[in-house]
């Protein structure tokens, strides 16, 4: 045997193993779900061919656990994408026996153009299922034998292998990054799939960049609030609050949230500026403390840590400090005298409320200041009545008159404090008048919008279609407003990971992320619809600064395709909506005007 054919030889040989290598075991370690109160018990698995099952999914579909999915199998992915943009997928896998070690690699992207962009771009995360109910009256208490439950999968769980049950579905959301540098052309990829060790699977994956850049979330314009409660944080990693843990607990959720383009700082003022309404109740990040000598004294500590801290993860637009109308009227504070906690009712417009907001704000504005933050500042309210904001309003203006104020308006009364709302959000359904909104935009004043327990469309509980969570970016675009706000980022319920059922409020009404940073289907899809608003944004702008007939064309286009998204009752066809929405954008995306 000749060198060179030895050599073939034994290359051939190396291949063929490489081909039939067993993967290293490993322990695929994580938590164990919620056991399944509804199991499909019409499903025949025995009609199931033995071995894992897998197929290319919909990600506006959510998979039951217990059921047999009733997919036409795939195993190529298309899409399309702008440069710096993130783009998601969903793969399905299932099987009727146990599944050991399921786990995936994916491939160079490679170009035509002999581009190539990492593998590193694509990663997938297993789907795990959590408890949610139904909508059935929105708002009001809950008693869960009365409302229909089930499993919804919903949390992005980040391991890197998982061991299936038997008769079970498991979902995989994939994401792909897609770098702000990468050369225009379609790049495709090989997914390999494994099981028990074993090449089980290939899927390829196959995206097209468009000539256009999304800019990093940093510089969008969408102003995106969703409200942070680092004391849930706290209470469910069990560490004491703004401890060390306690601050490398909160880097890398805030940090997802930095990621999606938030805008909004949420902080306190004081002690419980909602009740108890969640389950864990806000403490206050300034310290209120009576001297013995009567006078008041102010710890900035905490709140200042905390805006430092969220600033330097790029949310840095605005502070939104509640509440100098709190629920119940109800303020603390502690009297050195006594040596004990006070807590005391007043109510806007009268003496003792006064009493205890005047020296207040005359501190806290010499130290905004002080720090630079008093221009991006707002003192913030959650659906107060028209009587105590007016109250509230006299006082503020009076005494800080520098400070702008933010509100949630469920009652329609922006009208009574126009030039004070410098934040105003509106109940999803609401109408702010077209002089209205000519005025706010003409100061620069902020006009968004927010849906809430009483919303069943659009909204992100873990029942609701995934579709519904990118619809939100594109009616915040074809109605007109800047942004969007969501109450709860993370106010985690008692078992985020098992149950996300609350006793008030339909499933998953109070956090869209999980615990150690855990995405979900539902803020995946709420990103994606920022997104698109902004490329709505960008494209929009261009073509309007754009006098050729073809850019006139293309801007009557994207006009009409958002007038079927100014809706706020659900479509029957939201699905292909979307799509049409999507390939408008494509369409008009492919090449930049000159």
């Amino acid at each position: 045997m000749t060198h060179q054919v030895f050599v073939k030889a034994l290359l051939f040989v190396f291949l063929l193993m490489g081909c039939n290598a067993q993967r290293p075991q490993k322990e695929c370690t994580t938590y164990i779900e919620a056991a399944d109160p509804s199991p499909d018990n019409t499903a025949d698995w025995t009609v199931v061919e033995s071995g894992l099952m897998a197929s290319v999914g919909s990600i506006d579909h959510l998979y039951a656990k217990s059921s047999i999915p009733n997919v036409e199998i795939r195993s190529r992915w298309e899409g399309t994408a702008w440069k710096g943009e993130r783009v998601s997928a969903q793969l399905i896998v299932w099987s009727k026996e146990a599944v050991r070690q399921v786990e995936y690699e994916f491939s160079e992207f490679e170009s035509s153009n002999d581009e190539t962009l990492p593998a590193s771009i694509a990663h997938a995360r297993f789907v795990r299922y959590v408890i949610t109910d139904e909508f059935a009256n929105g708002c009001g208490r809950r008693v869960p034998e009365e409302f229909a439950a089930s499993l919804s999968p919903d949390v992005l769980d980040p391991v890197n292998c998982f061991d299936m049950e038997p008769q079970t579905t498991r979902p995989l959301w994939i994401t792909m990054d897609i770098p702000s540098d990468a050369a225009p052309g379609t790049y495709t990829s090989t997914m390999q799939l494994f099981a028990n060790g074993k090449k089980h699977t290939s899927f390829t994956f196959s995206i097209e960049i468009l000539p256009r850049i999304l800019p990093p979330a940093s510089e969008w314009k969408f102003h995106l609030d969703l409200w942070q409660n680092p004391y849930a944080v706290a209470r469910v990693h069990d560490v004491e609050p703004w401890s060390d843990a306690h601050w490398d607990a909160l880097r890398p959720l805030m940090k997802m949230l930095a990621g999606a383009g938030q805008k909004v700082i949420t902080t306190t003022l004081n002690k419980r500026p909602w009740g108890g309404q969640t389950e864990d109740a806000f403490g206050s990040m300034i310290a209120w403390t009576r001297t013995s000598g009567g006078d008041w004294q102010y710890d900035y500590t905490i709140f200042d840590n905390w805006v430092e801290f969220m600033m330097e993860l790029g949310i840095k637009s605005q502070i939104n400090c509640y509440s100098m109308v709190p629920w119940g009227n109800e303020l603390y504070f502690f009297d050195e005298k006594t040596g004990e906690e006070v807590k005391i009712k007043a109510e806007p417009g009268t003496k003792a409320y006064a009493d205890l907001w005047v020296p207040f704000l005359r501190d806290f504005t010499a130290h905004l200041e002080q720090r630079g933050w008093n221009e991006i500042t707002r003192i913030a309210m959650d659906e107060r009545a028209p009587a105590e904001m007016q109250a509230m309003l006299n006082l503020l203006s009076e005494t800080a008159p520098g400070l702008g104020v933010a509100l949630a308006d469920n009652h329609q009364s922006y009208k009574l404090y126009p030039d004070q709302l410098v934040d105003l959000c509106v109940a999803h359904g609401s109408v702010v008048e077209p002089d209205d909104r000519k005025y706010r935009e003409s100061k620069g004043y902020v006009t968004t919008w927010y849906v809430c327990c009483a919303d069943v469309f659009p909204n992100v509980f873990t029942f609701s279609p995934p579709a519904e969570a990118a619809f939100i970016g594109w009616y915040t675009a074809a109605a007109g407003f800047d942004g969007f706000l969501r109450w709860a980022y993370n106010s985690w319920v008692k078992d985020p990971l098992l149950d996300s059922r609350f006793r008030t409020w339909p499933a998953g009404d109070t956090y869209i992320v999980y615990p150690d940073a855990r995405s979900s289907i539902r803020f995946e899809r709420l990103r994606e619809g920022i997104q698109d608003a902004e490329k709505i944004r960008i494209l929009r702008e261009e073509l309007q600064n754009d006098s050729s007939d073809e850019a006139k064309g293309k801007l009557d286009l994207l006009n009409q395709t958002l007038d079927s998204f100014n809706i706020t009752e659900k479509p029957k066809n939201l699905g292909d909506l979307m799509l049409k929405g999507k390939q408008v954008l494509v369409d008009i995306s492919e090449k930049p005007n000159k």
